[in-house]
């Protein structure tokens, strides 16, 4: 059976058939998509793979009139994978300190991806998008009443207690990007895959299509190169802002 929090143990299951898509600049492609606001502290880039993008101007196109795609991020390098995860096992021990080292990972792993070479992390392979709805002027619609923006009781599709508001908004989402093919990991309202293994095994099949990938020439900022949890942006502690 399918598992709404989709564990390393089931996802190392399906294979990786790397197609060798080249990572693309969305910003460039589809000019319709908006880059949204940073939730922390490092260099983000504006790349996924080739096929997503092209999903992405599609579903742009299926919109209602007044509301846009905004994309939080894409393609992430590994090392900001790791402080993430970093970031997210402090979050869950300050909340929980009566919890036990095995209670921390596995309810870490729902929301940040571990570093594995057998299952990369979503991020890491650029199928994966970190995803919002705005309107005209930039703001967000809202997709999380009643809890506040950084509350996890909050981050799963089918939290309890949403607003009729909230639960329509996150349909939409989801519906239009269902539409293109991106697929919602359930345990975060607003990530999308294409092509790697949450992707494949979300549909029942044979193999993932995108593995882990770097740019070609790609460097870190220096300023990212620590072992240090990330920094929240000031005033911008929001919306998916502990990503998978």
């Amino acid at each position: 059976m399918i598992s709404t929090s989709e564990p390393v143990s089931q996802l190392k299951k399906v294979k990786i058939a790397e197609c060798g898509e080249p990572l693309v600049d969305f910003l460039q492609v589809c000019p319709l998509l908006v880059l949204d606001k940073p939730q922390f502290s490092y260099r983000r880039e504006s790349l996924v793979r080739q096929s997503v993008v092209e999903k992405l101007c599609a579903a742009t196109d299926l919109l209602p009139r007044g509301i846009q795609l905004a994309v939080l991020e894409g393609w992430r390098a590994p090392l900001i994978q790791q402080r993430m995860y970093q970031t997210m096992w402090k979050k869950f021990t300050a909340m929980h300190p009566e919890w036990s080292e095995v209670a921390l990972r596995r309810e870490t792993n729902k929301f940040v991806a571990p570093m594995n070479l057998r299952v990369p992390a979503p991020h890491t392979t650029g199928g994966a998008v970190d995803l919002a709805l705005i309107d005209v002027d930039g703001i967000p619609l809202d997709t999380i009443s009643p809890y506040s923006a950084n509350d996890p009781r909050g981050f799963p599709l089918s939290a309890p207690g949403l607003t009729s508001e909230a639960k329509k908004n996150r349909a939409l989402l989801v519906d239009i990007l269902k539409t293109v093919d991106l697929t919602n990991y359930p345990s975060e309202y607003w990530h999308f895959s294409y092509g790697d293994q949450g992707w494949a095994y979300r549909g029942s099949r044979t193999h993932a299509i995108y593995g882990a990938i770097t740019p070609q020439d790609w460097t870190p900022d220096p300023k990212d190169i620590s072992d240090d949890p990330l920094i929240v942006v000031a005033g911008k502690l929001g919306r998916a802002s502990l990503l998978t």
